[in-house]
């Protein structure tokens, strides 16, 4: 590539020496020879103007280059036909090297928007910090709309927001896993979080991602009480039918031979009614089987396109009179009269007439007892349905039991219906959440 121009510095340097070796040669000859000195000096000075111009137009030419390269500017372009015969195959290296470099800024720009659009697709959030600073490095829209954040300039900014956060990530080390429960909105779901680290330009950086296992976590855990209310009623059922049975006969045997037995000290009065009260219980557990029961049934949906306004109504029209009886207004809010839900009418209707009853009973001791029933499309487009109320709401340390089965804080509830609920909406691919603080109310928000 650089013949010519080598050449051109060997010829240069050769004609130099040549001349420089003549005009010393005059030098040692003497004075009469001075005349051709005459000659031979202008000689030697032109020919190092020359030499240095040759060297300058090369220097420039990349220094320029150089420049280009500085400022990623690889769409500069050398031109070739205009160059001096010795620069042209300098100009044309450099007009390679920038279209090779074009070519690789173009797949390194390529491969960050691949990059870039898979990780906005995925449902997990990822964030990037400097360990040692805690500048935020990067993080993706799913991690923005996860926990409600914008934006994060550093790692100590979300401190601020959720604190046990910012310590559960601050103590989790490289390379592990953890659950942790995140709020956002007054709404509480479950995390897990898991870090690595990685190093580049003398600094390192940690990485955290975030996946949502709310909804995981719940279907486990209503798969696991199906499966253990499923054992739990056929045993009991198996076991307390005979039991019942038994009593029966037992009970009817003593009737029977109470006329032959002379009984002064109502020995047999005794004996019947215990047989009478173990009846009694053994049908009553039976009875509870037997409920429980209903939340290993529902299995399939009858999903139709369901309008809102029609839920409500109907609603309405079925708890009027109660609501009217006991003195408690009700609030019913749909700006989009149009609002459709893709589900079961019967259950669903059944999991809000169960939310209705549960806030009439919250209310039931205020002066200006209040329920609000609202629907609207959440900022991810899903149905969110409201049922609120201005009840005594429910104790920090219950919240999180309200939708296991049995759990119940009335004497007489049994434990089933918000269990119940959560399983119908699951089934609708949806979720219940619930918000309540003592003493202000509670709100339970239906999510398709």
């Amino acid at each position: 590539m650089f013949n010519k121009y080598e050449w051109r510095i060997v010829v240069r340097v050769t004609v130099l020496f040549i001349t420089l070796c003549i005009t010393a040669f005059f030098l040692v000859k003497g004075s009469n020879y001075y005349i051709y000195l005459a000659i031979c000096i202008p000689a030697i000075i032109v020919e190092l103007i020359d030499f240095f111009r040759f060297q300058k137009k090369a220097q420039d030419e990349v220094s320029q280059f150089v420049e280009s390269v500085h400022y990623r500017d690889f769409s500069r372009y050398f031109d070739v036909k205009k160059a001096p015969l010795e620069l042209q195959p300098l100009r044309k290296g450099f007009n390679d090297i920038n279209t090779t470099f074009k070519v690789i800024s173009k797949e390194k720009e390529t491969q960050y928007q691949y990059v870039q659009k898979i990780l906005e697709l995925v449902d997990t959030g990822i964030l990037s910090y400097d360990r040692e600073s805690g500048d935020t490095g990067w993080m993706n829209e799913s991690l923005k709309k996860m926990l409600g954040i914008p934006y994060l300039k550093s790692i100590a900014s979300l401190g601020k927001r959720d604190p046990k956060l910012f310590d559960e990530i601050n103590t989790l080390k490289s390379g592990e896993t953890k659950v942790v429960s995140v709020t956002r909105d007054n709404n509480i779901f479950k995390v897990l979080i898991s870090a690595t680290a990685f190093q580049t330009d003398n600094r390192i950086f940690k990485l955290v991602a975030f996946q949502n296992v709310d909804d995981a976590l719940d279907e486990n855990e209503s798969k696991a009480w199906q499966r253990l209310l499923s054992v739990m009623t056929h045993e009991i059922m198996n076991s307390v039918a005979p039991i019942s049975s038994l009593a029966d006969t037992l009970k009817n045997r003593l009737q029977l031979a109470s006329k032959h037995i002379e009984d002064n000290e109502g020995t047999v009065e005794d004996l019947e009614l215990g047989i009478i009260t173990i009846k009694r219980r053994s049908e009553g557990l039976l009875k509870f089987a037997e409920t429980y029961r209903s939340l290993n049934k529902i299995t399939t949906l009858n999903l139709t396109k369901v309008y809102v306004r029609d839920l409500f109504e109907n609603l309405y029209q079925l708890m009027q009179p109660t609501l009217l009886q006991k003195n408690i207004d009700i609030d019913v809010i749909l700006k989009d009269t149009e609002l459709t839900v893709e589900a079961d009418t019967n259950l669903v209707e059944q999991v809000l007439i169960n939310l209705l009853v549960n806030a009439i009973d919250a209310v039931k001791d205020k002066e200006e007892p209040h329920i609000t029933l609202s629907a609207a499309k959440g900022s991810n487009q899903k149905v969110i349905i409201k049922v609120a109320d201005n009840g005594s709401g429910i104790p920090p340390e219950v919240l999180d039991k309200i939708f296991i089965p049995f759990f119940s804080t009335k004497k007489s509830g049994s434990g089933i219906g918000l269990s119940l609920c959560k399983q119908i909406m699951m089934l609708h691919k949806g979720n219940v959440q619930v918000h309540s603080k003592e003493g202000e109310g509670t709100v339970f928000s239906l999510l398709f």
